[in-house]
């Protein structure tokens, strides 16, 4: 069974960043892989430091196993200043080639203004550096607040067959490029 890890570059209470990673898990759900979204809101992370022991944060260790088991993974990030975030850099730079290498990955941003593929292709280089797959479609949604219903749902009928075409090509290239059923 394929497996996928979401990973979501935001803090925020109430992000579209985490809304739009739910949505996307949920279509890749549907098409029989198994997913685990580690909200990085509720782990423990340090700064990196560039070195290799963060023994005094568990969650490091937790973070690094959770993604050296799987096959692929969803990188979600918010826009800021016209790049990556962060919180989502940070997190992926506590990592190494032992846990991103060959991973088949899918690419999301979400922004407050017009949409545009700076922070898409800021991730392209970080995991194209670290030899993963970035799979061809991406999804940026712009004008996010006006994306989502109350509820987390898709209001754009466009959009939504994006979300599932996304899902689809994640899913069918992780089986292909991992040889997993």
């Amino acid at each position: 069974m394929v497996k996928i890890v979401g990973l979501g570059g935001s803090l925020r209470p109430d992000s579209y960043t985490q809304i739009a990673l739910k949505v996307a898990a949920q279509r890749v759900e549907a098409l029989g892989a198994e997913v685990e979204i580690l909200d990085v809101r509720q782990l423990n992370l340090p700064l990196c430091h560039g070195g290799k022991d963060y023994s005094a944060y568990p969650d490091v260790q937790r973070l690094r196993d959770t993604v050296s088991g799987a096959d692929g993974l969803i990188l979600a990030t918010p826009e800021y200043h016209g790049g990556v975030s962060g919180v989502l850099k940070n997190t992926l730079d506590l990592m190494s080639f032992d846990e991103l290498s060959d991973k088949v990955t899918g690419l999301i941003s979400i922004l407050g203004g017009q949409s545009n593929s700076n922070a898409l292709n800021d991730l392209r280089i970080i995991v194209r550096a670290v030899h993963g797959w970035v799979i061809p479609e991406q999804i940026s949604i712009g004008k996010a607040w006006s994306a989502f219903s109350p509820e987390g749902k898709l209001l754009d009928e466009k959009l939504a067959e994006r979300f599932d075409n996304f899902a689809q090509s994640l899913v069918d290239n992780t089986r292909k490029l991992r040889g997993v059923d």
